[in-house]
């Protein structure tokens, strides 16, 4: 293992004064990604990734510095975090602009506490994420965060205000206005995640679960078992089709998965007559059946999928990340760590690495005309042998 190297650049500029005219003349100050800032793009993107990425607060990172010699305070490291947000604000406007002009979005949210006056409030992070690879769509993939202080429907009404397309995401209620005839510019398809309702049956008929319980497992349910072999008949045909354009999944579903779901939807029926409205079953069937023509409607648009994991992966950092930093110091904190991880989850969906990115996009973007931001974008960023000296600097 060979220890890292910092480097300190100094630059001199001498002026220079003509005797005849007394004009001075001196060399233009060196470009800084951040106003009146000392640290460099690398050293920023390290910051942030550092940070958002590899959930490493600020307060950490401030000690390893000092441990190496380099005095980088708390508070120094969050001002240039605020300056780094504000200087890439253009591209987060176009990443969000891309994803929001989706024909279908991954929508789902997860907890963030935030520091409040002698306690942490239980806030959210939303995520929208544009995938659409499989039904072979040529648009980039790319994901939104925002945060807010609590989880009410205004939130997702207002994110998604303009859009009129598909959103696959759970049963929250607060989904329900953006669903609604009388909204406009009228209402977004609602398409139920699979995943959420077969889990409900795979928490009851989870054998190797009961198992390690032993004695206090509750019983297996035989009705659970059998809708969890019937739904996964869809899943294997969804398999078989991912990847392909939205004309040939539909084609398969309309001849192979329409039979499997008429066949579950007459079973479940028949089963959930049988059952007394308290029984967990009759619970988890209950979640399908009020919202069965949602849960349908993959067979009529090939766009659509069977899940909402792409949601879900693209939250999986942050539900695990904070654990390590444990809460947002205010709303403004949780407003910029939202800002970050839009980049930083694109870029991982685009197969960049963010740290590397990061660093030169910072390097390029205070001297890149408006017209051309595109080109700093994950998906158009190309890393040639100059960018890579950059990066390297």
């Amino acid at each position: 293992m060979i220890p890292r190297q910092w480097k300190v650049i100094q630059t001199v500029r001498e002026k220079f004064i003509c005797r005849d005219c007394e004009t001075i003349i001196q060399p233009p100050a060196p470009f800084y990604p951040t106003p009146r800032g000392f640290l460099g793009p690398s050293l920023l993107a390290m910051i942030l990734f550092e940070k958002y990425g590899q959930h490493q607060p600020l307060n950490r990172q401030s000690e390893r510095y000092a441990h190496e010699r380099i005095d980088l305070s708390l508070s120094t490291l969050a001002d240039q975090v605020g300056a780094c947000v504000y200087a890439l604000r253009p591209l987060h406007d176009l990443i969000e602009r891309h994803v929001l002009a989706a024909e279908r979005l991954h929508g789902d949210d997860t907890t963030v506490p935030i520091l409040a006056k002698g306690r942490t409030v239980t806030g959210r992070v939303w995520v929208y994420v544009r995938d659409d690879r499989p039904f072979g769509g040529p648009a980039p993939p790319a994901a939104v965060f925002y945060a807010s202080r609590d989880r009410t429907a205004e939130h997702p009404e207002r994110h998604l205000a303009g859009y009129g397309g598909i959103l696959q995401a759970d049963a929250y209620p607060g989904y329900g206005g953006l669903y609604s005839i009388d909204r406009c510019p009228g209402p977004i398809t609602e398409a139920p995640c699979w995943a959420h309702s077969r889990r409900k049956f795979f928490e009851l008929a989870d054998i190797a679960k009961s198992a390690r319980r032993g004695k206090n497992a509750a019983p297996i349910s035989p009705l659970a078992l059998e809708a969890v072999k019937r739904i996964d008949v869809l899943f294997d045909i969804e398999r078989e089709v991912h990847g392909r354009s939205a004309e040939e999944r539909l084609a398969v579903r309309q001849e192979r998965s329409i039979p499997v779901l008429a066949a579950l939807e007459d079973w479940m029926r028949t089963e959930r007559a049988r059952l007394s409205r308290h029984a967990p079953v009759a619970k988890a069937m209950d979640y399908m059946l009020t919202r069965w023509e949602g849960f349908a409607r993959f067979t009529a648009d090939g766009r659509i999928c069977l899940t909402n994991n792409a949601a879900e992966r693209a939250i999986r950092g942050l539900a695990l990340g904070r654990k390590s930093w444990l809460f947002a110091g205010s709303d403004r904190g949780a407003d910029r760590c939202a800002f970050m991880l839009i980049l930083i989850a694109t870029a991982r969906l685009n197969d960049i690495d963010p740290q590397a990115w990061l660093a030169d996009v910072l390097t390029r973007i205070a001297d890149l005309p408006q017209s051309r931001l595109g080109e700093l974008l994950p998906w158009n960023w190309a890393t040639g042998d100059a960018s890579d000296e950059r990066v390297a600097a």
